[in-house]
């Protein structure tokens, strides 16, 4: 988003592709025919997963995708026993986390400039 335009431009060694989460299984994609849309990559920190990245092509936003995205977040978190998963959101991004049911945390600065700690307490699954 333009928001982020900025920000990105000033540290561009995070636009680098690094395959290592692909190849650990920590990204997943979203996929419309051939095209891959979205993406979120989580990492695990002891029974806390943190989710390190979400983003939703822009001309495929309101889809419902991000949260399809979240949701497989969870049950994978689920899966190996997490009981939270945790993220830093931009300003752009609180609506989407507190209607997913994204807790508030308080604010942490980040090298992009402040950000929202937030968690989601996993309970059981309801499979």
């Amino acid at each position: 988003n333009d928001g982020d335009r900025a920000a990105l431009l000033a540290h561009p060694d995070v636009l680098v592709f690094d395959e290592a989460p692909l190849r650990e299984r920590r990204t997943r994609v979203a996929v419309e025919g051939a095209r891959v849309v979205g993406f979120a990559t989580t990492r695990a920190t002891g029974d806390v997963d943190e989710l390190d990245d979400l983003f939703v092509d822009p001309d495929h936003h309101r889809r419902g995708i991000a949260r399809r995205l979240i949701d497989d977040a969870v049950g994978r978190s689920r899966s190996r026993g997490a009981t939270r998963l945790e993220v830093t959101a931009n300003g752009e991004a609180l609506a989407f986390y507190d209607a997913v049911g994204f807790v508030h945390d308080g604010t942490t600065t980040t090298r992009f400039g402040s950000g929202h700690r937030m968690h989601l307490d996993l309970g059981p699954s309801d499979a």
